[in-house]
Protein backbone atom coordinates (compact mmCIF):
# COMPACT_ATOMS: atom_id res chain seq x y z
CA UNK A 1 0.00 0.00 0.00
CA UNK A 2 3.14 2.76 0.84
CA UNK A 3 4.31 1.23 -2.44
CA UNK A 4 1.47 2.83 -4.23
CA UNK A 5 0.73 5.50 -2.65
CA UNK A 6 4.28 6.59 -3.19
CA UNK A 7 3.88 6.03 -6.73
CA UNK A 8 0.28 8.22 -6.66
CA UNK A 9 1.69 10.81 -4.90
CA UNK A 10 4.89 10.98 -7.44
CA UNK A 11 2.70 11.02 -10.73
CA UNK A 12 0.70 13.84 -8.67
CA UNK A 13 3.71 16.22 -7.89
CA UNK A 14 5.03 15.24 -11.19
CA UNK A 15 1.77 17.75 -12.60
CA UNK A 16 2.69 20.62 -10.35
CA UNK A 17 4.16 23.36 -11.77
CA UNK A 18 7.99 23.83 -11.73
CA UNK A 19 8.67 26.48 -8.91
CA UNK A 20 6.53 24.26 -6.52
CA UNK A 21 7.80 21.36 -7.01
CA UNK A 22 8.97 19.33 -9.91
CA UNK A 23 9.92 15.34 -11.26
CA UNK A 24 13.65 16.58 -11.51
CA UNK A 25 13.73 18.18 -8.03
CA UNK A 26 15.65 21.46 -9.16
CA UNK A 27 13.42 24.43 -9.90
CA UNK A 28 16.59 25.55 -12.09
CA UNK A 29 15.48 22.56 -14.39
CA UNK A 30 13.37 24.39 -17.50
CA UNK A 31 11.60 21.79 -19.94
CA UNK A 32 11.60 23.37 -22.59
CA UNK A 33 8.94 21.85 -25.82
CA UNK A 34 10.05 22.84 -29.39
CA UNK A 35 7.97 22.62 -32.72
CA UNK A 36 10.92 20.61 -34.18
CA UNK A 37 14.05 21.07 -34.43
CA UNK A 38 16.03 22.93 -36.74
CA UNK A 39 18.86 25.19 -37.58
CA UNK A 40 16.12 27.97 -37.96
CA UNK A 41 16.48 27.71 -34.04
CA UNK A 42 20.32 28.00 -34.19
CA UNK A 43 20.53 30.79 -30.73
CA UNK A 44 19.06 28.19 -28.46
CA UNK A 45 21.42 25.48 -29.60
CA UNK A 46 24.52 27.75 -29.68
CA UNK A 47 23.15 28.62 -26.12
CA UNK A 48 23.31 25.14 -24.94
CA UNK A 49 26.26 23.87 -26.73
CA UNK A 50 28.51 26.50 -25.31
CA UNK A 51 27.25 26.10 -22.08
CA UNK A 52 25.94 29.50 -21.32
CA UNK A 53 22.47 27.91 -19.46
CA UNK A 54 25.02 25.77 -17.40
CA UNK A 55 26.66 29.11 -16.41
CA UNK A 56 23.72 30.40 -15.03
CA UNK A 57 23.04 26.85 -13.17
CA UNK A 58 19.69 25.90 -15.76
CA UNK A 59 19.45 22.81 -16.90
CA UNK A 60 17.79 22.41 -19.88
CA UNK A 61 15.36 19.11 -20.90
CA UNK A 62 15.10 19.41 -24.29
CA UNK A 63 11.99 18.03 -26.04
CA UNK A 64 10.61 17.83 -29.79
CA UNK A 65 7.20 18.58 -30.05
CA UNK A 66 6.41 17.83 -33.17
CA UNK A 67 3.94 20.66 -34.20
CA UNK A 68 2.99 23.79 -32.01
CA UNK A 69 -0.49 22.47 -31.26
CA UNK A 70 1.73 19.55 -29.09
CA UNK A 71 3.72 22.23 -27.46
CA UNK A 72 0.82 24.17 -26.34
CA UNK A 73 -0.99 20.65 -25.06
CA UNK A 74 2.54 20.66 -23.33
CA UNK A 75 2.19 23.75 -21.95
CA UNK A 76 -1.67 23.45 -20.92
CA UNK A 77 -1.05 20.27 -19.16
CA UNK A 78 2.00 21.48 -17.40
CA UNK A 79 4.25 18.86 -18.71
CA UNK A 80 6.21 21.08 -20.28
CA UNK A 81 7.55 24.69 -19.00
CA UNK A 82 8.29 26.77 -22.14
CA UNK A 83 7.55 26.04 -25.04
CA UNK A 84 9.12 27.41 -28.73
CA UNK A 85 6.43 27.44 -31.02
CA UNK A 86 5.02 29.44 -33.85
CA UNK A 87 2.62 32.39 -31.67
CA UNK A 88 -0.43 31.72 -33.52
CA UNK A 89 -0.83 29.20 -30.47
CA UNK A 90 -0.74 31.87 -28.18
CA UNK A 91 -3.16 33.96 -29.89
CA UNK A 92 -5.96 31.11 -30.29
CA UNK A 93 -5.57 30.16 -26.62
CA UNK A 94 -6.53 33.91 -25.81
CA UNK A 95 -9.34 34.01 -28.16
CA UNK A 96 -10.68 31.05 -27.09
CA UNK A 97 -10.42 32.74 -23.30
CA UNK A 98 -8.21 30.09 -21.63
CA UNK A 99 -8.11 30.68 -17.98
CA UNK A 100 -4.27 29.78 -17.26
CA UNK A 101 -3.22 31.34 -20.59
CA UNK A 102 -0.22 31.26 -22.15
CA UNK A 103 2.27 34.35 -22.67
CA UNK A 104 4.71 35.45 -25.23
CA UNK A 105 7.84 36.77 -23.34
CA UNK A 106 10.43 36.76 -25.96
CA UNK A 107 10.67 36.26 -29.97
CA UNK A 108 13.53 34.00 -31.37
CA UNK A 109 13.06 34.50 -35.96
CA UNK A 110 11.28 37.12 -37.11
CA UNK A 111 10.95 35.34 -40.69
CA UNK A 112 9.48 32.76 -42.44
CA UNK A 113 12.23 29.78 -42.12
CA UNK A 114 11.27 27.66 -44.77
CA UNK A 115 12.50 27.00 -48.41
CA UNK A 116 10.54 26.40 -50.80
CA UNK A 117 11.99 22.74 -52.44
CA UNK A 118 10.73 22.34 -56.34
CA UNK A 119 11.39 18.09 -57.68
CA UNK A 120 12.25 19.58 -60.91
CA UNK A 121 15.14 22.26 -61.72
CA UNK A 122 13.82 25.32 -62.21
CA UNK A 123 15.38 28.68 -63.25
CA UNK A 124 14.09 32.07 -62.13
CA UNK A 125 11.25 30.98 -60.08
CA UNK A 126 8.34 32.83 -60.36
CA UNK A 127 5.40 32.01 -57.08
CA UNK A 128 3.12 32.25 -59.89
CA UNK A 129 4.63 29.22 -61.46
CA UNK A 130 2.97 27.10 -58.60
CA UNK A 131 -0.21 27.41 -61.01
CA UNK A 132 -2.03 24.32 -61.55
CA UNK A 133 0.60 22.40 -59.62
CA UNK A 134 0.39 20.26 -55.99
CA UNK A 135 2.21 21.35 -53.04
CA UNK A 136 2.77 20.28 -49.48
CA UNK A 137 1.89 23.45 -47.46
CA UNK A 138 2.72 22.26 -43.82
CA UNK A 139 -0.70 21.60 -40.57
CA UNK A 140 -4.07 23.87 -41.31
CA UNK A 141 -3.60 26.96 -38.79
CA UNK A 142 -0.08 26.37 -38.63
CA UNK A 143 2.24 29.74 -39.36
CA UNK A 144 4.13 27.94 -42.23
CA UNK A 145 0.99 27.03 -44.07
CA UNK A 146 -1.04 30.29 -43.30
CA UNK A 147 2.21 32.25 -44.23
CA UNK A 148 2.93 30.64 -47.42
CA UNK A 149 -0.91 31.16 -48.64
CA UNK A 150 0.22 34.73 -47.65
CA UNK A 151 2.56 34.48 -50.17
CA UNK A 152 0.72 32.88 -53.29
CA UNK A 153 -2.21 34.93 -52.72
CA UNK A 154 0.11 38.54 -52.11
CA UNK A 155 2.90 37.79 -54.26
CA UNK A 156 1.96 34.71 -56.74
CA UNK A 157 -1.44 37.03 -57.37
CA UNK A 158 -3.37 33.87 -56.94
CA UNK A 159 -6.07 31.95 -54.52
CA UNK A 160 -6.06 28.52 -53.26
CA UNK A 161 -8.32 27.40 -56.22
CA UNK A 162 -5.18 27.86 -58.87
CA UNK A 163 -3.09 25.33 -57.23
CA UNK A 164 -3.54 22.05 -55.21
CA UNK A 165 -2.52 23.66 -51.43
CA UNK A 166 -2.22 20.07 -49.64
CA UNK A 167 -2.81 20.41 -45.71
CA UNK A 168 -2.97 17.04 -45.17
CA UNK A 169 0.06 15.94 -44.34
CA UNK A 170 1.40 16.19 -40.86
CA UNK A 171 4.61 18.37 -40.70
CA UNK A 172 7.20 15.89 -39.34
CA UNK A 173 5.82 13.73 -42.23
CA UNK A 174 6.11 16.00 -45.30
CA UNK A 175 9.51 15.69 -46.52
CA UNK A 176 8.94 11.80 -46.43
CA UNK A 177 5.89 12.40 -48.47
CA UNK A 178 7.51 14.43 -50.88
CA UNK A 179 10.19 12.28 -51.34
CA UNK A 180 7.54 9.14 -52.02
CA UNK A 181 5.47 10.68 -53.93
CA UNK A 182 6.74 11.55 -57.59
CA UNK A 183 2.92 13.73 -58.25
CA UNK A 184 3.93 16.27 -55.38
CA UNK A 185 6.05 19.27 -57.31
CA UNK A 186 7.00 21.62 -54.12
CA UNK A 187 7.37 20.68 -50.35
CA UNK A 188 8.83 23.40 -48.27
CA UNK A 189 11.63 22.41 -45.69
CA UNK A 190 13.45 23.69 -42.92
CA UNK A 191 17.31 23.68 -42.68
CA UNK A 192 19.32 21.51 -42.47
CA UNK A 193 16.83 19.09 -44.26
CA UNK A 194 16.62 21.31 -47.42
CA UNK A 195 20.17 21.68 -48.01
CA UNK A 196 20.24 18.11 -47.27
CA UNK A 197 18.00 16.89 -49.34
CA UNK A 198 19.16 18.94 -52.52
CA UNK A 199 22.81 17.38 -51.73
CA UNK A 200 21.44 14.06 -52.27
CA UNK A 201 19.64 14.97 -55.59
CA UNK A 202 16.17 14.48 -54.76
CA UNK A 203 14.97 18.19 -55.21
CA UNK A 204 16.22 21.66 -55.69
CA UNK A 205 15.62 25.20 -53.56
CA UNK A 206 13.89 28.08 -55.68
CA UNK A 207 12.51 30.21 -52.97
CA UNK A 208 12.66 31.21 -49.81
CA UNK A 209 9.11 31.53 -47.83
CA UNK A 210 10.59 34.09 -45.34
CA UNK A 211 12.11 36.32 -47.95
CA UNK A 212 8.97 36.81 -50.24
CA UNK A 213 6.75 37.16 -46.96
CA UNK A 214 8.74 39.39 -45.24
CA UNK A 215 8.69 40.09 -41.31
CA UNK A 216 6.41 37.84 -39.89
CA UNK A 217 6.75 37.10 -35.88
CA UNK A 218 7.16 32.90 -37.04
CA UNK A 219 8.69 32.08 -33.57
CA UNK A 220 8.52 32.53 -29.75
CA UNK A 221 9.32 31.65 -26.36
CA UNK A 222 5.79 31.33 -24.46
CA UNK A 223 4.84 29.98 -20.78
CA UNK A 224 1.48 29.95 -18.95
CA UNK A 225 0.76 32.75 -16.99
CA UNK A 226 1.25 31.33 -13.49
CA UNK A 227 4.75 29.76 -14.67
CA UNK A 228 6.38 33.45 -15.55
CA UNK A 229 4.94 34.99 -12.32
CA UNK A 230 6.51 32.03 -10.31
CA UNK A 231 10.20 32.02 -12.20
CA UNK A 232 10.45 35.49 -13.66
CA UNK A 233 14.12 35.30 -12.69
CA UNK A 234 14.53 32.07 -14.11
CA UNK A 235 13.11 33.21 -17.22
CA UNK A 236 15.46 36.22 -17.81
CA UNK A 237 17.98 34.02 -17.36
CA UNK A 238 16.72 31.51 -19.56
CA UNK A 239 15.77 34.46 -22.31
CA UNK A 240 19.40 36.33 -21.62
CA UNK A 241 21.25 33.01 -22.44
CA UNK A 242 19.49 32.89 -26.16
CA UNK A 243 20.06 36.25 -26.93
CA UNK A 244 24.12 35.36 -25.93
CA UNK A 245 23.48 32.86 -28.22
CA UNK A 246 22.07 35.08 -31.02
CA UNK A 247 25.31 37.47 -30.53
CA UNK A 248 27.86 34.62 -30.81
CA UNK A 249 26.20 33.69 -34.49
CA UNK A 250 26.77 37.19 -35.60
CA UNK A 251 30.03 38.06 -34.30
CA UNK A 252 31.42 34.65 -35.50
CA UNK A 253 31.94 33.23 -39.31
CA UNK A 254 29.15 30.35 -40.04
CA UNK A 255 32.28 27.65 -39.76
CA UNK A 256 32.93 28.63 -36.43
CA UNK A 257 29.02 28.68 -35.30
CA UNK A 258 28.75 25.36 -37.09
CA UNK A 259 31.23 23.51 -34.90
CA UNK A 260 29.15 24.50 -31.75
CA UNK A 261 26.06 23.87 -33.59
CA UNK A 262 27.47 20.21 -35.12
CA UNK A 263 26.52 18.20 -31.78
CA UNK A 264 22.63 18.98 -31.70
CA UNK A 265 22.60 18.10 -35.43
CA UNK A 266 24.35 14.50 -35.41
CA UNK A 267 24.55 12.92 -39.17
CA UNK A 268 24.55 16.48 -40.81
CA UNK A 269 28.27 17.60 -41.96
CA UNK A 270 29.79 20.87 -40.51
CA UNK A 271 29.95 22.35 -43.79
CA UNK A 272 26.24 21.75 -44.71
CA UNK A 273 25.59 22.99 -41.23
CA UNK A 274 27.55 26.34 -41.66
CA UNK A 275 25.47 26.80 -45.20
CA UNK A 276 22.25 26.69 -43.13
CA UNK A 277 23.44 29.42 -40.92
CA UNK A 278 24.56 31.50 -43.91
CA UNK A 279 20.99 31.54 -45.47
CA UNK A 280 19.33 31.97 -42.67
CA UNK A 281 21.61 35.45 -42.15
CA UNK A 282 20.97 36.04 -46.21
CA UNK A 283 17.37 36.39 -45.20
CA UNK A 284 17.61 38.15 -42.02
CA UNK A 285 16.06 35.45 -40.19
CA UNK A 286 16.80 35.56 -36.29
CA UNK A 287 15.36 38.31 -34.77
CA UNK A 288 17.87 41.51 -33.10
CA UNK A 289 16.13 42.05 -30.07
CA UNK A 290 13.85 39.40 -28.22
CA UNK A 291 11.12 42.43 -27.84
CA UNK A 292 7.82 41.00 -29.89
CA UNK A 293 6.59 44.55 -31.50
CA UNK A 294 2.67 45.26 -31.49
CA UNK A 295 3.05 45.89 -35.01
CA UNK A 296 4.40 42.39 -36.00
CA UNK A 297 1.45 41.15 -33.55
CA UNK A 298 -1.39 41.92 -35.37
CA UNK A 299 0.54 41.52 -38.70
CA UNK A 300 0.42 38.28 -37.63
CA UNK A 301 -3.22 37.76 -37.25
CA UNK A 302 -3.76 39.62 -40.61
CA UNK A 303 -2.38 36.39 -42.02
CA UNK A 304 -4.31 34.35 -39.75
CA UNK A 305 -7.39 35.87 -40.52
CA UNK A 306 -6.40 35.95 -44.21
CA UNK A 307 -6.13 32.33 -44.03
CA UNK A 308 -9.75 31.90 -42.60
CA UNK A 309 -8.29 30.60 -39.42
CA UNK A 310 -8.99 33.41 -37.21
CA UNK A 311 -12.33 34.60 -35.79
CA UNK A 312 -11.73 36.79 -33.24
CA UNK A 313 -8.87 39.30 -31.99
CA UNK A 314 -5.98 38.66 -29.31
CA UNK A 315 -5.16 41.46 -27.04
CA UNK A 316 -1.49 42.02 -27.51
CA UNK A 317 -1.32 43.61 -23.74
CA UNK A 318 -2.14 40.20 -22.45
CA UNK A 319 -0.58 38.26 -24.86
CA UNK A 320 2.58 39.39 -24.85
CA UNK A 321 4.71 40.55 -21.89
CA UNK A 322 7.91 41.99 -22.87
CA UNK A 323 8.98 43.39 -19.71
CA UNK A 324 11.58 41.06 -19.81
CA UNK A 325 13.06 41.37 -23.35
CA UNK A 326 12.88 45.13 -22.87
CA UNK A 327 15.35 44.72 -20.42
CA UNK A 328 17.41 42.66 -21.96
CA UNK A 329 17.17 44.92 -24.57
CA UNK A 330 18.28 47.93 -22.95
Amino acid sequence: MKKILVLVLSALLCLLPLGMVGCSGDANTIRLNEVTHSIFYAPLYVAINNGYFEDEGIKIELVNGGGADKVMTAIASKSADIGLMGPEATIYCHVEGQRDYPIIFGQLTQRDGSFLVARDKQENFEWSDLRGKHMLAGRPGGVPAMTLQYVVEKVGKMTLDDLDFDTSVAFENMVGAFEGDREIDYCTMFEPTASDFVKAGKGYIVASVGEAAGNVPYTSFSASKSYLEKNRELVKKFLACVVKGYNFIVNNDSAKVAEVLAPSFEGTSKELIASSVDRYLDIDAWCHTPVFERESFEKLQEIMRNSGNLKGSADYDLAVDNSIAEELAN
